[in-house]
């Protein structure tokens, strides 16, 4: 039920909620799908939330998952807001038609930030265009850092995951009331949301909640169990307690915030320190999700689509002043990305070739990213053709130094670059024309599963934004494909025949 243009009211499974009219479309912010995740419930499995009462006010964000704050330097480039309290496992709509009987197709965002920050209340992730298109938005907090992904002997593992899991069948059970269609989910994150989204593929309790599936520079993966152990031990040897969650919940939550910032300083994808990550638990991920995709037996007929920007790792290297310094490490600063990226000399040398005139940086650059990013994205794709489609982001950012890098195209997906907080990597004069085309591409997925562009196929098509006119590339990765699939020292990487590049 809804009461007209002033304040709606939906009843969810849990209660009825009011939202608010802004812009056209109704958003509901903060509604809990699960009960706070402290007290007795820390470093648990997520419960649903009490039942309530009477009409609960949605007109506010919820509080945010705790986290430490970006250290200066990123600050200047991503927002992050932190609101209060211990309800923070809580989601927002946006939606055409808070009524029953619309039937629209529904997009679930899954935020970034490492597993470690970022929420449902970043301004970018704004999903009233969304709502103004047609679809029906849902963003949602989960547990991040040591309260969502710390490997304890006496607690389950993913308890972030599991928090995403609990959230999506909220959806199932909730949305129609909304206005959207249970049957016509998308599920969607970048960065670790999309590391998220690629292990809900594979998960067996998310099977059936989600029809699409939406990857942004984040590929499945599972991180290695005695890295995330490292990461709790360095924090329990600060904190002078056990590792153990019993010990980790009886800790003053500020200090462990402090602990985790701390022992997370090298963590970043290009350097590769302790962090923390999904693990394969035997249970809510009982296997590698790329490797269960890979295989064919996970996910079955979902469609998919994901892709890059073409300077991913410039987010991660310009603001602390890395590029420099990577620049004059030389050929130790290389010798560390082959270890990174577990790949011998000849992979190094055909980046080398590729990139006569790159510097260092740019070398180590492209070599994490296509190892973490775009060489997983591409044996995946090979696996699941004729339902996937694959896309670069190439828009350099108007910010000097950035090009088209991490986390650019957000507000272009999301059609917010004409607000402050895009404007913080993209600078003024983001084009207009480019969040129409992308935006509108996510829009058609998420209402037919086909974006606009050709489906993967034995071309390997790569739709291009920024580039000039929105386009397709074909091939633009099987050189660098064939490198690491020929090199002995790096994993396997699956088999495909050789083939010139076209364009």
């Amino acid at each position: 039920m809804w009461s007209g243009q002033t304040n709606p009211v939906v009843r969810t499974v849990h209660g009825a909620v009011r939202g608010r009219y802004e812009h056209g479309v109704a958003v509901f912010r903060g509604i809990p799908y699960a009960a706070p995740p402290f007290g007795p419930g820390r470093f648990r499995p997520p419960v649903p939330p009490e039942p309530w009462d009477g009409v609960r006010d949605a007109g506010s964000f919820g509080p945010t998952a705790p986290k430490p704050p970006y250290s200066e330097a990123f600050a200047r480039y991503l927002s992050d807001p932190a609101i209060p309290g211990d309800d923070c496992l809580n989601l927002n709509v946006w939606t055409p038609e808070p009524g029953p009987g619309a039937r629209l197709p529904v997009l679930v965002w899954l935020h970034g930030g490492a597993l470690t920050r970022g929420s449902s209340a970043v301004p970018v992730y704004d999903g009233s265009t969304f709502a103004r298109d047609g679809v029906v938005c849902v963003s949602i907090n989960y547990r991040l850092g040591v309260e969502g992904y710390g490997l304890f002997p006496d607690a389950p593992a993913n308890a972030g995951l599991r928090d995403q899991i609990a959230a999506l069948q909220w959806v199932r059970d909730s949305i129609a009331a909304f206005g959207g269609d249970p049957d016509r989910v998308t599920l969607a994150g970048q960065s670790a949301g999309a590391i998220s989204t690629g292990a809900l593929l594979a998960a067996p309790a998310a099977q059936g909640l989600f029809r699409r599936a939406v990857l942004q520079s984040g590929a499945p993966e599972a991180s290695d169990r005695d890295k995330v152990r490292r990461m709790v031990r360095r924090m329990a040897s600060r904190l002078k307690i056990p590792a153990t969650a019993e010990a980790f919940a009886a800790a003053d939550r500020e200090q462990l915030l402090r602990a985790q910032a701390e022992v997370g300083r090298f963590s970043s994808p290009v350097l590769g320190g302790p962090g923390f990550g999904l693990v394969v638990d035997g249970d809510v991920l009982p296997r590698d999700p790329l490797e269960a995709l890979v295989g064919g037996d996970a996910a079955p007929g979902v469609d998919l689509m994901m892709g890059w920007t073409r300077d991913e790792y410039r987010l991660w290297l310009v603001p602390g002043g890395l590029v420099e310094r990577v620049d004059r490490l030389g050929a130790v600063a290389l010798a560390g990305a082959r270890a990174r990226c577990h790949c011998g000399n000849e992979v190094v040398r055909g980046y080398r070739a590729a990139r006569p005139d790159a510097g260092t940086a740019e070398i180590v650059g492209q070599l994490v990213t296509d190892h973490l990013l775009r060489i997983p994205m591409h044996r995946l794709a090979d696996t699941r053709p004729g339902s996937t489609y694959v896309y670069e982001f190439a828009w350099p950012s108007n910010r000097p130094g950035l090009g088209a890098c991490h986390a650019l195209e957000l507000g272009f997906v999301f059609d917010s670059g004409d607000g402050p907080d895009a404007r913080r990597l993209a600078g003024e004069g983001a084009p207009q024309e480019l969040a129409d085309a992308m935006h509108g591409a996510w829009v058609r997925f998420a209402e037919s599963g086909d974006p606009g562009w050709e489906a993967w196929d034995a071309a390997h098509p790569v739709r291009v934004f920024g580039d000039g006119v929105p386009h397709t590339a074909y091939g633009p990765l099987d050189a660098e494909y064939d490198l690491w699939k020929a090199d002995v020292t790096g994993p396997p990487r699956g088999a495909r025949p050789r083939r010139p590049v076209r364009r």
